[in-house]
């Protein structure tokens, strides 16, 4: 059952380093009764903070915020999971008269919230097999265009978990993996409103390099180095995180620091562009697109994102 809200609840949507964060922090500071959710597979981890750009303390005590440190990096959190994490907290917003604004760049994570997806089971035991068969990614690549010629058209042959996570349905529920996503065409009218951030690829290059000079001055290595350290060590999913990946090739395969963050510098531009592809897809979203004028570009943003949830 889908919960209402007083009116249409708002996402900002856009790639990694594009400012959604400090727009939306920005608009819920001048309009009452706006909480924060965040839409991002990553910082569902706890202690996985400064790598995520997981709102600080001081944001979080200013505005509520939601979905973020549901679970431990060990373990694996799903669509799913989350999915069913926001039906709670959604009924929980609108008890309380307030407006959520949805802000994330998961773009699977958005659509299984504002589209109610059907997601697929899990199969333990046919992941278990397929694991098992990690090394040879073309071979089970080869298996799922046989088996699901659509779902593999849609992926990287090299994205382990993609890969994995559709023949673990294919082969555990007996139906394509793209069958459960029909929808994924569909772009039907929806109570949410999308507006989305857009940026040139000069600046989003920019934009992701400054970020990771601050995340490491601001302790980004030590928080990997914290996760392996643990009595249950940092899980194959979470390890997956943009930058985490590669710190932690330093740490635990001696890869030169400089080597990991550039590796780290390169993934993170390939994924935002896949970012970009997956959202201008969806004929829903109000594009803004920022200039190169620095920060003050978002002022757009902010001015309209606030004019949809209403001034104070």
């Amino acid at each position: 059952m889908s919960t209402v809200f007083a009116q249409p609840p708002l996402c900002i949507l856009g790639p990694t380093a594009s400012g959604k964060s400090s727009v939306a922090m920005a608009v819920a500071q001048a309009v009452d009764g706006v909480e924060l959710v965040s839409i991002d597979s990553m910082q569902v981890y706890r202690g996985m903070d400064i790598g995520t750009a997981k709102p600080n303390a001081a944001e979080q005590a200013a505005v509520r915020h939601h979905l973020i440190d549901l679970a431990d990096p060990a373990d694996n959190f799903t669509v799913s999971m989350f999915q069913d994490a926001w039906h709670e907290v959604a009924g929980d917003i609108a008890g309380r008269g307030a407006t959520p604004i949805l802000v994330g760049g998961t773009g699977l994570y958005l659509r299984s919230v504002i589209d109610s997806l059907e997601l697929p089971g899990v199969y333990p035991e046919v992941r278990a097999e397929l694991d098992a068969r990690i090394d040879d990614l073309p071979g089970l690549y080869a298996q799922l265009v046989e088996l699901d010629p659509l779902a593999a058209s849609r992926m990287d042959a090299n994205n382990d978990r993609r890969l994995l996570r559709a023949l673990e349905v294919t082969l555990g529920s007996g139906r394509p993996f793209s069958s459960f996503g029909p929808g994924m065409e569909d772009y039907p009218d929806v109570p949410f409103t999308l507006l989305g951030l857009r940026l040139d690829r000069e600046r989003m290059i920019n934009r992701i390099n400054a970020r990771y000079d601050v995340q490491m001055s601001d302790g980004f290595l030590d928080e990997v180095r914290s996760l392996i350290e643990r009595e249950n060590p940092i899980g194959r999913t979470a390890r997956q995180a943009l930058g985490y990946r590669e710190l932690l090739t330093h740490l635990e395969e001696g890869v030169p620091i400089e080597d990991a963050l550039e590796t780290a510098r390169v993934r993170t531009r390939r994924f935002a562009r896949r970012q970009m592809k997956w959202f201008e897809r969806d004929p829903r979203i109000e594009w803004i697109d920022l200039d190169s004028g620095g920060e003050v570009s978002h002022v757009e943003a902010i001015e309209r994102a606030t004019s949809l949830v209403g001034r104070k």
